[in-house]
């Protein structure tokens, strides 16, 4: 009986990392993203390899259009 739980728990808990692990990967794909991050290959592959889709890149925004290490209104401190 108690290896049943366990083996339920374990389970539950691989499942539960595997739904989180592809939400987190399509919400990443949709999301706005910053110009230097853009072309990320390391990314594309491992969300395509977890969600089994290509990220399209017509539905994503630049996040920032202002860069602040290219912004001339910061102080130099």
């Amino acid at each position: 009986m108690f290896t049943l739980l366990i083996s339920l728990f374990l389970i539950g808990w691989v499942a539960a990392a595997v739904i989180g692990t592809q939400a987190y990967f399509k919400g990443e794909q949709s999301k706005p993203i910053h110009e230097r991050n853009i072309k990320s290959e390391s990314f594309e592959k491992i969300a395509q390899l977890v969600t089994g889709q290509e990220t399209d890149h017509g539905t994503r925004v630049l996040a920032y259009g202002l860069d602040s290490y290219a912004s001339n209104n910061l102080p130099n401190g």
